[in-house]
């Protein structure tokens, strides 16, 4: 069977379009503009779904490439029988491919090979038959030889155990079914390492079905092992292990059958169950990393597709204690206004916080200010509680809490050192801040997304496998949405498809010094060429004289947009009055497939062409739920059981959701109380950002832990 036939199996797709699919994968198109942009070749197939084809392409590659090679060293060792070429020709995963291949592997010195060398195969061969009537002890009598380190039968008969256990060992069979053994009767256990008291307290003494091990205690249990807090093992019934393999090489009734039970022991205890062990402890830790990896992946395109609070002239606040309060005021489109210093979060200091209020209220009034954005770091309820105090003042003016963890901040006014060398660390921040609430994407692609803390136990998951699936959503997002080439940050532009950081900047560097006033001018970018502008163009807005370059439309399908506007009575400039409302109607009135015949391009693409003439450049996160503002202060200490809140959803993690309630502490809605049916995972019932109602169930103030309910009366 070839890679495209099982994709096709797998996936449930028809073998034309996976076919369809890898070929333009091979030729360096990016997954969004493959979904977006060819979607009669993929029927129409998400995003998502084509990146798992992608990832399974490339592992289903990866076996091949391996079968080959193992396939070539067997070969050369002239023991590539029909039999194994079979076998290795079926194996369907690296594993059964790396246990058909170790009885051929160089292995390093072993027990066994020492065995050989003291010339007692052929005794391990005969024992191996369990003829009838032989006797072990005088078939051993043949192989004394003290010269070769054989002084007795007792001698002899142990190298022969050890030439039979390595092969019992190397037995793909055997290991196969001793695998399927471990995965269905094996328990993880962990003990405490040490005495004292920790985080992982509950796992001191603790076990659980290998088959049932949730993933986030998988990675907890991993943590606590390399913190050496704790000792993690796979625990399985060793008499029925060793059954499993007897069945498989012993044939009674003969004298060799002992031997060959001892060896079939010590190839358990020496050499398959250890070896069995680390692997299901590496297959348990690749699927919580593959699960923690997921969830994070939803968790991030929920943050960055958060709407934008747009058209609001907003004050960030970036809270301090000692250094005062950096304030910074950004008009609708991201530009500094003001800036400045308040100290108002100190107890006392009445002098300077009349001072502080009195120029926070001048800058709102002076500038028009109705937003204000109030970083999450220290001194962030003493800034509350000042800025809504304010607020009565200046009718209106709304604010929000923007919840990112300190790196996140840290990372972005870092990179925004280029465009306000004069500002320290504080003062950017609090430009970010700003610029965040108005649109969270521009903002959050200039972030590590592995510091903006919406997964769990980032820090302990494969990075590799991380980056690249945290890459992918970033790129999925910004392409989604839509970038405007005239005001986008360098960041913001090298996650658009087709476009790296090189050429990301090439673009800044061109524009500042030339401006771009069409798509077709991006071509004369340096090192913009023929394919990147393919797999872009349709994802950078252009504000020019074409009015299609300001939509989703690609620039290949601007015959097909501009002749279906003349069909339909209208010309491109009408597009300018912000769309053209009623188009997709009069496509589906005189049918999609006629016109897409008419006009040459698929029906699928003549659908999106007529949505983005009906509402050209519409952003895609105008449907997410809004940000709640605020104008009031709630103290942890307010909270009582059964009181009803309104929050954000700012984290989903394998066993719950945690939940900005507006009182700087995340509240968490542990999974049993999400719902009112039974969900397998937190995800089914909440995104990030989502606003959900809550009721309290508890507060415990001394562990600051806030327990929530998504469900009315369930505790």
């Amino acid at each position: 069977m070839n890679i495209n036939t099982m994709l096709s199996a797998e996936f449930s797709v028809e073998a034309g379009i996976i076919d369809n699919i890898v070929a333009m994968i091979d030729e360096g198109n990016t997954i969004p503009f493959i979904a977006r942009y060819r979607k009669e070749k993929t029927g129409a197939m998400d995003d998502q779904k084509l990146r798992e084809i992608s990832e399974r392409l490339d592992y289903l590659r990866g076996l091949c490439k391996r079968r080959e090679a193992i396939e070539s060293a067997i070969e050369e060792q002239g023991k590539l029988t029909d039999e194994l070429r079979a076998a290795l020709a079926a194996a369907a995963t690296l594993a059964e491919l790396e246990d058909l291949y170790r009885p051929y592997k160089q292995k390093r010195r072993t027990r066994a090979m020492i065995a050989r060398e003291k010339g007692v195969a052929p005794l391990a061969e005969r024992i191996m038959e369990q003829r009838r009537k032989d006797d072990p002890l005088e078939l051993a009598k043949d192989y004394i030889d003290e010269e070769k380190g054989v002084p007795d039968v007792e001698t002899a008969l142990q190298l022969a155990q050890d030439i039979i256990a390595e092969q019992i060992s190397d037995d793909a069979s055997i290991r196969a079914n001793l695998r399927a053994l471990v995965r269905r009767i094996g328990v993880l256990r962990s003990v405490a390492a040490k005495e004292e008291d920790s985080v992982y307290s509950q796992y001191y003494d603790y076990k659980e079905p290998v088959m049932r091990a949730a993933d986030h205690r998988i990675l907890a249990l991993n943590r606590g092992e390399r913190e050496e807090w704790l000792k993690v093992s796979v625990e399985i019934d060793e008499q029925l292990a060793c059954q499993t393999i007897c069945r498989a090489v012993i044939n009674p009734p003969s004298a060799c059958c002992e031997v060959v039970r001892t060896a079939a022991k010590d190839a358990w205890s020496r050499l398959i169950g250890p070896s069995l062990e680390r692997e299901t402890r590496s297959d348990l830790t690749d699927r919580a990393n593959e699960g923690a990896i997921r969830v994070f992946g939803q968790n991030l395109r929920q943050l960055l597709m958060q709407p934008p609070i747009r058209g609001r002239v907003t004050l960030g606040v970036d809270p301090g204690f000692r250094t005062g309060c950096k304030l910074a005021v950004v008009d609708e489109g991201g530009r500094v206004l003001e800036t400045g210093v308040g100290h108002f979060t100190l107890p006392g200091m009445e002098r300077q916080k009349a001072a502080a209020k009195a120029q926070i209220l001048s800058m709102i009034r002076r500038h028009k200010v109705t937003a204000i954005a109030i970083g999450n770091g220290t001194a962030s309820r003493e800034s509350e509680q000042f800025i809504a105090a304010l607020l009565p003042e200046v009718p209106g003016v709304q604010y929000v809490i923007v919840s990112e963890a300190g790196a996140s901040v840290y990372s972005a006014s870092k990179l925004a050192a280029k465009e306000f060398p004069d500002y320290d660390v504080s003062l950017r921040s609090a430009v970010s801040i700003a610029r965040r609430m108005q649109d969270p994407l521009a903002e959050l692609v200039k972030i590590d997304p592995k510091a903006i803390g919406v997964g769990q136990y980032q820090h302990d998951l494969k990075q590799a496998e991380l980056e690249n699936t945290l890459a992918g959503v970033v790129e999925s997002c910004v392409s989604g949405v839509g970038v405007d080439v005239e005001t986008a940050s360098a960041q913001l532009l090298e996650h658009v498809a087709g476009i790296g950081p090189a050429l990301a900047a090439n673009i800044v560097a061109y524009r500042d010094e030339n401006g771009i006033a069409s798509r077709a001018q991006l071509k004369k970018v340096p090192k913009l060429g023929p394919k990147a502008f393919e797999q872009c163009a349709g994802f950078l807005r252009v504000r020019g004289a074409n009015p299609l370059d300001a939509t989703a439309v690609h620039p290949e399908s601007y015959p097909a947009a501009k002749a279906l506007l003349a069909r339909l009575g209208y010309e491109a400039k009408d597009l300018k009055k912000g769309g053209i409302a009623g188009i997709a109607a009069k496509v589906d009135e005189i049918g999609a497939n006629t016109l897409a015949d008419e006009l040459g391009v698929g029906a699928m693409t003549l659908r999106d062409i007529a949505a983005e003439l009906e509402k050209p450049g519409r952003d895609p996160r105008e449907d997410m739920p809004p940000p709640v503002l605020r104008t009031d202060v709630l103290d942890m200490s307010d909270l009582k059981p059964g009181m009803e809140l309104t929050g954000t959803v700012r984290n989903v993690i394998d066993f719950g959701a945690f939940v900005d309630i507006g009182v700087h502490q995340d509240g968490l809605v542990h999974i049993s109380r999400m719902a009112d049916r039974f969900i397998r995972h937190p995800s089914e019932a909440v995104s990030v950002g989502d606003v959900v109602t809550v009721w309290v169930v508890d507060v415990d103030m001394k562990k600051k832990r806030i327990a929530l309910s998504m469900v009315k009366g369930r505790d």
